[in-house]
C-alpha cells in the first residue's frame, strides 16, 4: 500500500496572498540523501514560490518500502501532492530524484507545470556505487557509539571525505541505537532496478524540459543525447562547470538557470 511522503513546506515571507494561489515547486533529492540536500535551491526559490521539499521513499523520514520501484516512488509523490490538494507543480529532481521526476511526467503529465532535471539522463547506468554500499554495510550499527566510529569503518571502502560526510548525515541515534534513515537493505538489494530505466524508446513527456548538466560529471554523456531527445522531444540543455553536485558547487548559476526556466524568461 502506497503511503504519503515526509516533506517540509516553505512559502515566501510576509506573503499577503492565499498559499493555494502560489506557484508550487517540488524538490526531489538523490540516492542516499534527503530533502536537506537541495536546501540551497529551496532557500533561493522560497522567496517567490511555495516550495515542497520531499524525502523520497526509503530516504529521510519518509516511509520505507518492501522493494524499489520507479512507478511506486512516482505514485507516492503524486499521492502526497494530491493529499495537499496540489493539482499543478513544477518538479526539480537531482540524480535519482531526477529519474523519479521524469517518471512522474510519464505517469501524470497534467500535473507538471515545469520540469527540471539535474545531472541525470533517462538511461540505464552501470553499477557505480559498490564502494558506497560496501562502506555502509561495513558499519556495525549495533556496536558503534558515534558517527566518528562509523566513519572509520566507512573509510575502508569510501576514500572521499565529502562522500563520507554526506552519508553520515543520514546516520542517527535513538534510545542508544544507531540506524540509517535510508532503507539500506532495499536500496542495496534492488540497486540494479534503481540504475535501470525501463521507459526507453518511447516519448515520456512532450513538453519543454530543462536538463542541467555538470560539465565535469559523467552522468550525462554526449552519447545520451539521442535517447534524451527521443524521450523528451522538447528537451533543452544547460552546462555548468561543476561535477554531479552542481547545485552545491555552483549555486548562483544553477539557481539562476532554474529561476529563468520556471518564470519563462
Amino acid at each position: 500500500m502506497l503511503k504519503t511522503l515526509h516533506y517540509l513546506e516553505y512559502v515566501p515571507p510576509n506573503n499577503s496572498f492565499e498559499i493555494s494561489s502560489l506557484p508550487v515547486v517540488v524538490l526531489l533529492h538523490g540516492l542516499f540523501g534527503s530533502s536537506d540536500n537541495l536546501s540551497v535551491i529551496r532557500r533561493h526559490l522560497q522567496t517567490q514560490f511555495r516550495v515542497i521539499n520531499m524525502d523520497l521513499p526509503d530516504h529521510g523520514q519518509s516511509p520505507h518500502s518492501l522493494h524499489f520501484s520507479f512507478e511506486d516512488y512516482a505514485q507516492q509523490v503524486i499521492l502526497t501532492l494530491s493529499k495537499m490538494n496540489i493539482g499543478k507543480a513544477s518538479i526539480i529532481g537531482h540524480s535519482l530524484g531526477g529519474k523519479v521526476a521524469m517518471w512522474i511526467a510519464f505517469q501524470q503529465a497534467a500535473l507538471i507545470q515545469k520540469l527540471i532535471i539535474l545531472d541525470i539522463a533517462p538511461v540505464a547506468y552501470q553499477h557505480r556505487h559498490q564502494n558506497v554500499i560496501d562502506g555502509l554495510t561495513a558499519v556495525p550499527l549495533s556496536d558503534i557509539r558515534s558517527r566518528k566510529e562509523a566513519q572509520q569503518f566507512m573509510a575502508k571502502f569510501i576514500a572521499d571525505a565529502g562522500t563520507q560526510a554526506f552519508l553520515l548525515k543520514s546516520l542517527y541515534e535513538q534510545n542508544g541505537k544507531w540506524n540509517w534513515r535510508f532503507n539500506l537493505h532495499v536500496l542495496s538489494r534492488d540497486y540494479e532496478r534503481l540504475i535501470d530505466w525501463p521507459l526507453n524508446k518511447q516519448v515520456i513527456y512532450n513538453n519543454e524540459t530543462l536538463f542541467i548538466k555538470g560539465e565535469n560529471s559523467d552522468y550525462i554523456l554526449s552519447d545520451y543525447q539521442g535517447e534524451i531527445r527521443a524521450q523528451f522531444p522538447q528537451a533543452k540543455a544547460k552546462l555548468v562547470k561543476a561535477g554531479h553536485w552542481l547545485h552545491a558547487e555552483k549555486p548562483l548559476l544553477v539557481n539562476t538557470l532554474i529561476t529563468k526556466h520556471l518564470l519563462g524568461t
